[in-house]
């Protein structure tokens, strides 16, 4: 635990007060237990007095409008820009962290940037984006200021988008989730050992998440798995990933592999090759899924769309740019008419690989 919250106290939720006089907050599978001054691992969940509050509502480490493709989301509105942001702090301790300079970081060192729910979703609509990501670190630990931001975006006609590890425990879930449109959850290996040694957290509680999001929401879902070579990438352990997917959510749950590069604490470990990903995607195609994808890797092929119907070329992709577009008005097929799982428009959009920086101030 750590000490002498700081910044601005937004009270939060899903907490309750122990017997012994400490505050449990329940927003995730951790249940840290605060004394007065205290914040969990998170770093941005605090007590300050009798109460739990949010350090870090109303202040992000920056904007940006990005590919939908890049969280990445595949049969989400392709080729749309969404405005994406983030805050400070994580609740698992991945020694792999791809943006480790931001969720490892105190929001007092990161959040250069502010803006309240209104001013995001008012600038997202004269953006023109379609949607809002909650991103970067994980919205699970800036739960009431994404869901106050999904609330004001969904009053100007955008869709909520989640990018998460899915930590996150069942009461906030179901609230969290209620406003989210599309999530891209990070199932970062298939063993207890991989999450306990390199997560700090436990696969049973990801694996909660998936089969409530797919069986209990109307959320859009895709899954995404960082390869790290020796660690998750095993040809036993991508067909058990495969199989539980197949069997528990469906085969039309698009899956991601992608690249590991090395970062945080994990250095002394090479970047994936690219044959590691397409034997990843050999595998999971052969369990039954339909739609996998590898990531991070330039591979045409492992990054477009086909009809499982015919074969056709669905949706094309080079990196983050569509390249050939085979769907219907009705997101069908125009050679078969099997029906492409997913939200998409009557055409594609055409915002490309771009990449816009923005800044937002009170």
């Amino acid at each position: 635990m750590n000490a002498e919250p700081q910044g601005a106290l937004f009270p939060a939720r899903h907490w309750h007060m122990l017997a012994d006089g400490r505050i449990q907050c329940d927003v995730c599978p951790r249940y840290c237990k605060l004394n007065d001054g205290q914040r969990g691992l998170c770093f941005v969940r605090a007590r300050a007095g009798d109460h739990l509050v949010l350090t870090t509502y109303g202040r992000s480490s920056g904007f940006c409008v990005d590919p939908i493709e890049k969280k990445p989301l595949n049969h989400f509105l392709p080729g749309t820009p969404v405005l994406s942001f983030g805050t400070a702090g994580c609740n698992l301790t991945c020694k792999f962290c791809q943006n480790w300079d931001i969720s490892k970081a105190r929001e007092i060192d990161r959040l250069n940037d502010a803006a309240s729910p209104a001013q995001i979703a008012a600038m997202a609509a004269q953006l023109n984006c379609r949607s809002v990501a909650y991103t970067y670190n994980d919205p699970v630990v800036f739960l009431e200021y994404a869901i106050d931001t999904a609330i004001s975006c969904r009053q100007h006609g955008l869709k909520n988008v989640a990018v998460t590890a899915g930590y996150i425990g069942a009461a906030a879930r179901r609230e969290f989730f209620a406003h989210m449109d599309a999530a891209n959850v990070d199932l970062k290996a298939f063993t207890e050992d991989f999450y306990h040694q390199l997560c700090g957290g436990h696969l049973s509680d990801v694996l909660e998440t998936l089969v409530y999001l797919k069986h209990e929401t109307s959320v859009w879902l895709e899954i995404t798995t960082l390869l790290i070579p020796g660690k998750n990438d095993s040809d036993d352990e991508l067909a058990a990933l495969a199989a539980w997917v197949a069997k528990e959510l469906g085969p039309d749950v698009p899956l991601h592999f992608t690249a590991f590069h090395p970062d945080w604490k994990l250095r002394e470990i090479g970047n994936t090759p690219a044959a590691t990903l397409g034997r990843a995607r050999a595998i999971a195609r052969a369990a039954g899924l339909r739609y996998v994808y590898t990531g991070n890797v330039h591979d045409e092929a492992g990054g477009s769309t086909f009809c499982h119907g015919c074969g056709a070329t669905l949706i094309g992709r080079d990196w983050y740019r569509l390249t050939a577009w085979g769907l219907n008005a009705d997101g069908a097929c125009r050679a078969c008419g099997t029906a492409l799982p997913g939200l998409f428009d009557p055409r594609p959009g055409d915002w490309g690989r771009k990449r816009l920086p923005v800044r937002l101030k009170r």
